[in-house]
């Protein structure tokens, strides 16, 4: 992949899947906080986060998983999914990994912001406040749009045509 195109702003993140009943589904992220409370389809999100300048991202997609599952990824070997360019500019490299995950006890970290906007008080937010399985083509009704090769990607290499 050519990382000498990238922007400034770059996250790694990890797409679980599994196999169930013959499909294979996968387990993206919802954006907390409140500009995202009421939005869904086109909103969730491979589980991700920045990296620093030289950070190793596989590194950096596993750290990113654990914090906003409150679980760590699960052992294996990471398939490369290459990179993507969000609207506002971000790229996004991510790995496919196999596992499976309890969506009810994905716990993710927090972070603060002023809410109600210009009122003095600060709340506790989390970075994800729920995760879910979908089937793949339900997931492409769900995932950010600009993430939606991730997961033509991770067809393609498990089930080359």
């Amino acid at each position: 992949m050519d990382r000498s195109k990238r922007s400034a702003r770059l996250s790694a993140g990890i797409l679980l899947f599994r196999e169930r009943e013959g499909r294979l589904e996968v387990l993206l992220g919802h954006p907390g906080g409140p500009f995202f409370s009421k939005k869904d389809e086109g909103f969730w999100t491979v589980l991700k986060g920045e990296a620093d300048p030289g950070e190793d991202l596989q590194a950096v997609a596993r750290r990113e998983f654990a914090e906003e599952t409150g679980q760590q990824a699960p052992d294996g070997t990471m398939l490369e999914l290459g990179e993507i360019r969000q609207k506002g500019g971000k790229t996004v490299v991510a790995w496919a990994l196999a596992g499976d995950l309890d969506p009810a006890t994905a716990r993710s970290n927090t972070f603060e912001m002023e809410w109600p906007p210009r009122s003095g008080r600060r709340g506790a937010f989390p970075e994800i406040d729920r995760v879910a399985w979908f089937d793949v083509e339900t997931a492409r009704t769900k995932i950010i749009p600009a993430q939606v090769p991730l997961l033509d990607r991770l067809e393609e290499a498990l089930h080359p045509t």
